[in-house]
Parts: structure tokens; C-alpha cells; sequence
């Protein structure tokens, strides 16, 4: 039951929401997409109102495109959001096609990008959106932890039609997009989906150790960029990377106990005081999606980044990204334990994906941009990411 003065706060936050509102449509994004300002990468301008993980929703866009973004530069001013990408192809040339330059357009001048049916890369065959369901699940990293969760969906007449699976620090993370083997549709039955949801969860408990911990849960479908965007909030909430879980999330060790590679990522947190700000720095080498995902880790601790630079352009191959943020209540980083919070998830964040990355799990190559437009005829029967393997 609400007391009196908990229905006044909610009374003004819904105020605030429709002025939030009213601000965003009488100030409409902006967006211009340059090719002749600079020789070597196509130069994305965008203008608007500013909200909490705006610059998340910006890089998606490209994300699911398969861009690569090699500068960016990122500002705040009150309540006005200012970004300038430059982005080439995979084969580091502009973007020249027409239809993937109006896509670019359309989205980021979108209010709810993030809420359309997924448009991003379908990985050769993600079901549309209500013919597939997701199922999300955590748990301790094991050999043949994979299997058993296949078997399982198999024995229970579920087909699976794209997976995305990373492990990181012993814990294991999945999106998993299931349909009925008879129906080939998604799963609506919520008797089956309980009895998914029980069997599974004790699959990622493992031998049910003390120390174990699993979960499973049921959802709409999701696109690749925005699984991957649930898999960083996965691992975070279950305390890979500094989230708060047990000793084991964090040791830094494979599931044999073999100490894992570092991804070499080099993060400094430091204060701002005359400025009131968190001036976080990253230099790592620079791999596909790495904007991305220290932004996620960003956005999940509840940082919002009022300026930045980005630069990944060197010949070095390395990418340096430096961020002045505050936390969504207005305030910087208060104490040594947030800050290195802070450290420990961003470096977690770089890891995940790159640690399977090596001579045994070759990166597979992209989708071409004009295919990432276009669904395919041909479902693919199972696919996981070769990021990592559990």
C-alpha cells in the first residue's frame, strides 16, 4: 500500500515523464550522415534530447549493422546530446549503399529503436518476432554444461533455433531461442514453459553445491546485438566481473581452474573534482564491438556519460576510449570500492568476449551490411557465437 507522500513522489515522476515527453517531441533527433568531410570513414552526426542510455541505443544502431566506428566524439550540453561517429564497413571503406544509409537514418531518429521488432544481423535465420521463444540462462561454467542444456530442450520436444553462449570467470551466460519441433512456432503453453524453466535451472545449478547458483527464465524473442545486450546484464547480475558475486566469479579462472587470459585491457578511474565528474580511461587492443561493450557495462552500473572520445584509428591497433560520467543520481564515483567496482566490471566487460578468441576459435566473418537487411529464406538449425565455447 502506498503511504500519502509515495503517491505524491509518483504523481511528479509521471510529470516529469510527459514533460520528458512533450521536450522530445517538440526537439526531434537530428541526424546528418556525411561521406565528403573525412577521406576515410562516412561521418554520423546526431542531435537530441538527452535520456539515460541514449548513447547505447545510438552505438546499437550500428551494432546490428556491422559497423565499425573508429572515432567517436560525445557531449552533453543541459539537456541536448550531442554525437559524431565515423563508421566504415568491414572492409573499412563508407558506407555507400542507399538503403543502409536511410536505415541509419530512420533508426537513430527513432524514439523506440530499441522497442521494434529486431532488425539487426539474423545470423542465417532468427525467426521472426512471436514465432520463437527466448530463454536466458546463468549458471557455473562446467564441460558439457551445453550438451545437457541441449539435451534437455531436446527431450522436451524444443527445437533450438539460435543461441548466443559466453562464459567469463567460471560463470556461463545463454540466450537461447526455442520453437515447438512440431509446430515450429514459439512456445505459448505455460504448464511446458514451467516445466523448461525447472529443468533447466537445475541443469545450471549443476551438482546443486552450495556455491552453485543457476536461473532460467522465459521472454520474447531478441535480436543478435540486443542478446548480446542482455548477456552483459546477465553476467553482471550474476557477478561476473565485480558484481557482487562469490569468490569463484571472480578468481579469473577457466572451468578446468587454469588461470584465463587476460584481454589486456588497461582501465584507469580517476576523480574530476573541480568538474564533479568520473574520468574513466580504456586502452586495450581494439576488436569488433568493443564501444559497445564497455558501454553496456556503463549503462548497467548506472553511469551516464556526459563527454567523450574515442579514438580507434592508431596503427597500434589499440583503441583509446576516455569518459567523464556520473552516476544517475548526479554524483561521481564516492568511494575507493566503487571505483574499483567500476575497473573490475569494464575489464570484465572486454574480456568476455574477447577471451575465447584465439588460434583454436577463429572470429566468424560478419554478414555482409545489404544481408543484415534482409531475412533469410533458410532457418539455421543451431548456431552459437564462437566467441566461447561451454
Amino acid at each position: 500500500m502506498l503511504r500519502c507522500g509515495e503517491t505524491v513522489v509518483a504523481e511528479e515522476e509521471e510529470d516529469d515523464d510527459e514533460y520528458a515527453k512533450l521536450v522530445r517531441r517538440m526537439n526531434p533527433p537530428r541526424v546528418v550522415i556525411d561521406n565528403d568531410s573525412c577521406d576515410n570513414a562516412t561521418v554520423i552526426r546526431v542531435d537530441r534530447v538527452k535520456k539515460h542510455g541514449i548513447l547505447l541505443e545510438a552505438v546499437q544502431v550500428l551494432v546490428d549493422l556491422n559497423l565499425v566506428i573508429t572515432k567517436a566524439y560525445i557531449s552533453s550540453d543541459g539537456n541536448w546530446f550531442m554525437d559524431v561517429f565515423n563508421v566504415t564497413d568491414q572492409h573499412g571503406s563508407k558506407l555507400q549503399n542507399r538503403e543502409v544509409i536511410d536505415h541509419i537514418q530512420k533508426c537513430l531518429e527513432s524514439e523506440d529503436y530499441l522497442k521494434l521488432p529486431a532488425i539487426g544481423p539474423t545470423g542465417g535465420g532468427a525467426p521472426p518476432e512471436d514465432e520463437s521463444t527466448s530463454i536466458e540462462l546463468t549458471g557455473t561454467d562446467r564441460p558439457g554444461l551445453l550438451s545437457e542444456v541441449c539435451a534437455v530442450l531436446a527431450s522436451l520436444s524444443c527445437n533450438i533455433v539460435k543461441a548466443e553462449v559466453w562464459t567469463h570467470s567460471r560463470r556461463a551466460a545463454a540466450v537461447i531461442q526455442i520453437t515447438d519441433e512440431a509446430s515450429g512456432l514459439a512456445i505459448h503453453d505455460a504448464a511446458r514453459l514451467s516445466k523448461v524453466q525447472e529443468l533447466l535451472c537445475n541443469v545450471m545449478q549443476g551438482d546443486g553445491a552450495s556455491s552453485s547458483r543457476g536461473s532460467t527464465r522465459t521472454g520474447v524473442p531478441l535480436g543478435t546485438a540486443r542478446a548480446e545486450r542482455r548477456l552483459h546484464k546477465l553476467m553482471l547480475d550474476d557477478g561476473s566481473g565485480g558484481g557482487g558475486g562469490s569468490e569463484e566469479a571472480v578468481s579469473g579462472e577457466d572451468r578446468c581452474g587454469k588461470a584465463r587470459p587476460k584481454a589486456g585491457a588497461k582501465v584507469v578511474v580517476m576523480d574530476c573534482a573541480e568538474r564533479r565528474y568520473t574520468v574513466v580511461i580504456l586502452r586495450c587492443r581494439d576488436r569488433p564491438k568493443l564501444l559497445f561493450d564497455t558501454l553496456c557495462a556503463l549503462t548497467d552500473l548506472q553511469y551516464v556519460v556526459f563527454h567523450g572520445t574515442v579514438d580507434a584509428e592508431r596503427r597500434s591497433r589499440e583503441a583509446y576510449q576516455e569518459y567523464y560520467v556520473r552516476h544517475v543520481d548526479g554524483h561521481p564515483a564516492r568511494s575507493d570500492a566503487e571505483r574499483s567496482r567500476l575497473v573490475r566490471c569494464l575489464e570484465a566487460a572486454v574480456e568476455r568476449r574477447a577471451s575465447g578468441v584465439g588460434a583454436s576459435s577463429p572470429v566468424a566473418t560478419p554478414p555482409p551490411i545489404d544481408a543484415v537487411l534482409c531475412s533469410s529464406s533458410s532457418p539455421c538449425p543451431w548456431q552459437v557465437t564462437p566467441l566461447l565455447a561451454i
